[in-house]
């Protein structure tokens, strides 16, 4: 039997230690490498292409979920999930047959799941399907915390309180902010339905701001207003999207 190659990933070394002593007692593993946090994750199954990872969900610099979103689903291995207390989460797990462990992980529920696991090693398809659906039932009541940007060679999280506004060129957008401008493809209204509303406001059709950066806002021509923020930057926020926008000028 062919060794299961597993990528053990969560933010506590104590945790990350534990999994893999038990791993290593079980028969057809081999542990190949271990990953702290999101992003450092998602580097590492792209790079080492694991059959198996244990996913912590509670991490720094992106959760279990968004380290899915950022390698795709279609391009994830089967995931054993691992968490503490996330009790939406479990029951996503469950309804569509994601296996998940709780913490303290026990030996014989990782033995379990294990097992489990080399089922979908052969049928990555339909795990892909479930990991999608489980990322759409999620994603209403989740709003992004990061933004994973793919440069050149390499992905990084873009943290949402660092982002001042957004620009959209095509299908793509600008990410503004700290004084720099970083490209992200993914359409403006896409990325519209993930931000939460209460701190992110789109001013027009190509334009979102995040409210905290905003630091006055000027009656203009035809009800529309301009808007200045922090850092210098003007746009105008259009009379169309400013009825879209409650009762944030009432």
């Amino acid at each position: 039997m062919t060794d299961l190659r597993v990528l053990v990933v969560d933010d506590e070394a104590p945790a990350r230690a534990r999994l893999r002593r038990m791993l290593q007692a079980e028969a057809g593993i081999a542990v190949i490498g271990e990953a702290e946090d999101g992003a450092r994750a998602i580097a590492a199954i792209r790079e080492l292409g694991p059959d198996l990872v244990l996913l912590d969900i509670q991490m720094p610099n992106g959760t279990g979920f968004e380290v899915i979103d950022g390698v795709g689903p279609d391009a994830m291995p089967p995931v054993i999930f691992v968490t503490a207390y996330d009790e939406h989460a479990l029951r996503a797990f469950e309804v569509r047959a994601l296996d998940y462990l709780l913490k303290p992980v026990a030996a014989d529920r990782l033995g379990q799941a294990i097992e489990r696991a080399r089922d979908g090693v052969t049928d990555r398809d339909a795990h892909a399907v479930r990991l999608q659906e489980m990322l759409d039932n999620l994603a209403p009541r989740q709003h992004l915390s990061r933004i994973l940007v793919h440069l050149d060679d390499r992905a990084v999280l873009v943290p949402v309180d660092r982002i001042d506004w957004i620009e959209a060129d095509r299908n793509n957008v600008w990410l503004h902010g700290a004084g720099k401008s970083i490209l992200h493809r993914q359409s403006i209204s896409a990325l519209e339905e993930r931000l939460d509303p209460q701190r992110f406001l789109r001013v027009s059709r190509s334009v979102i701001v995040r409210l905290d950066a905003v630091r006055e806002f000027h009656p203009w021509s035809h009800g529309d207003y301009r808007v200045v923020l922090h850092d210098g930057t003007t746009t105008m926020w259009s009379r169309r999207y400013r009825s879209r926008s409650g009762d944030l000028f009432k």
